[in-house]
């Protein structure tokens, strides 16, 4: 045998052993781990300061976990290292006023870019998602809790989990794939997922096809790997149940929206002139467009007031604008409401509520302006840029409509605040919105879907023409329809769909 072949095998005998090291401290890591093992929840939330929704649930979650097993540690894994146990208390009373039993404890993670998209120009949601598995081994190896506790989505985090020995918990606002986002692809839709280039070529469509289809193969598996998955809608539950297969361990609990605020304002309006609001947040990953070709519309998330809730306790002004561009439908429909009126028809105003972080946003605000002009519909167009809170309530308080046109909305609590405030809701036709907020109370209409340009401007003609008596008769039915969203029914359905896991197990 030659010289070089000795080189070779000495080469593949060096790996391997380099190989079985690596493979053995993994091993006896976990096991170490998993004889390790504290009497405490893990809540796995990288990012505490994120001021919107989830951070709400994360919150009431651990408040309804303090108060279900008040013996149960409970841990939160962040990459925010100015968080302490008792910054986060005081986090959670001053911007959600959440009043915790008692601090959680902290573990600090220093590889959190790991799953933050900027680290992941393309093929960005398998990137993110093997990211966070090396996340969530730095969690465990520093404290490897009896359960483990996903709020943000990580659903690639439960194997890893599972290894380590923990009951796996999930509360997940919306799958990372969806069966639709699919259908989108193959039908060369071109949407915020799926930008234009793609769409228009067969080969690359076919390619992001395949993409998806195996991304959607593997979620299925991690998805699986749970013991309890709390979802926030009925259209949530509906894809996890499809691509997770689970359905008998999935659980809907809506989220928390803390209404108390707004349920106090009057439900008359003043007609002269009847205002339309619209709070919007702006996501460049999440925005929806119309599409020329077919007229699909796509799709972008809003935290709605409860974000400016949180945000606007802190600083008092916003440092960004919250616009979508499906506010562009919106004008557009205004327009529409505006020509068809009866001339013996108040006008309506409508006004869009944001703030400006950049120029960026500065152009895309100024664009809306431009649009509202060529429209001819900017005498009844007011934009309403970095109001403080008070100033938002205001403009609740005196709208009689609130408009939410984003496709695919997995929840919608800016359509429930709307609701709450006494603004009948025109949302649009699809997802959360229709599926568990715009729904009869007591046989009661309480507010309008569309989906279209036309039908949001029938929408807009129909709460405009509405007598008096009608419109407080639906905005009542809305208003209590909203009361079901509340916090305290958060922690009733929270605490009924944990308690088979911790009081079964044995551990």
């Amino acid at each position: 045998m030659g010289f070089p072949n000795w080189l070779l095998i000495s080469a593949f005998i060096a790996i391997t052993v380099l190989i079985a090291q690596a493979i053995r401290r993994l091993v006896l890591t976990v096991i170490n781990g998993r004889r390790n093992r504290k009497k405490a929840i893990g809540i796995f939330h990288p990012y505490t300061n994120d001021g919107g929704g989830g951070e709400r649930v994360l919150w009431c979650a651990v408040k309804a976990i303090q108060d279900e097993n008040p013996n149960l540690d409970c841990v939160i894994y962040t990459g925010d290292f100015d968080a302490s146990p008792d910054s986060l208390t005081a986090r959670a009373l001053d911007r959600f006023g959440v009043k915790l039993i008692h601090p959680p404890q902290v573990v600090h993670l220093r590889k959190r870019k790991w799953v933050e998209e900027t680290t992941y120009p393309r093929f960005t949601m398998i990137g993110q998602s093997f990211g966070s598995i090396y996340l969530a081994w730095e969690a465990l190896c520093k404290y490897t809790p009896l359960y483990y506790f996903d709020t943000s989505g990580y659903a690639f985090t439960y194997p890893v989990a599972r290894t380590f020995g923990c009951k796996v918990i999930c509360y997940t606002h919306y799958p990372t794939i969806s069966l639709d986002m699919l259908s989108r692809v193959r039908g060369c839709s071109s949407m915020y997922n799926n930008d234009s280039l793609i769409a228009k070529s067969a080969i690359l469509s076919r390619f992001k096809v395949f993409y998806y289809a195996l991304f959607s193969w593997l979620y299925s598996i991690v998805g699986s790997c749970t013991h309890l998955a709390m979802v926030n809608s009925s259209w949530t539950q509906s894809h996890i149940e499809k691509l997770w297969g689970i359905p008998a361990r999935i659980r809907r609990v809506y989220p928390p929206c803390d209404t108390s605020g707004l349920q106090v304002l009057p439900l008359e309006k003043s007609m002269k002139p009847p205002k339309i609001v619209s709070v919007a947040q702006f996501r460049p990953e999440k925005v929806g467009f119309l599409c020329g070709p077919c007229g699909n519309q796509g799709t972008h998330t809003c935290a709605g007031v409860s974000r400016y809730i949180a945000m606007l306790m802190f600083c008092k002004t916003f440092s960004f604008f919250l616009l979508s561009q499906a506010h562009p439908l919106q004008l557009e429909a205004f327009a529409v409401a505006i020509k068809k009126l009866d001339q013996d028809l108040p006008r309506p105003k409508i006004q869009l509520v944001g703030s400006c972080r950049n120029e960026a946003d500065e152009k895309r605000l100024q664009n809306l302006k431009d649009l509202a002009i060529k429209l001819d519909v900017d005498d009844h167009v007011e934009f309403h840029k970095n109001v403080l809170y008070s100033d938002l309530i205001r403009l609740l308080g005196g709208a009689v409509a609130g408009i939410h046109s984003m496709t695919d909305e997995h929840f919608g609590i800016s359509v429930v605040e709307y609701m709450a405030a006494g603004a009948i809701p025109i949302a649009h036709n699809s997802a959360g919105p229709r599926m568990d907020i715009v729904l009869p109370e007591d046989g009661k209409q309480t507010g309008f879907l569309a989906k279209s340009v036309e039908e949001f401007a029938e929408a807009i003609i129909e709460v405009i023409k509405l007598p008096e008596n009608e419109r407080l008769e639906m905005a009542a039915a809305a208003r209590k329809r909203a009361s079901m969203f509340s916090e305290q029914r958060f922690y009733e359905d929270f605490k009924a769909a944990v308690r088979p896991i911790f009081h079964n197990d044995t551990k």
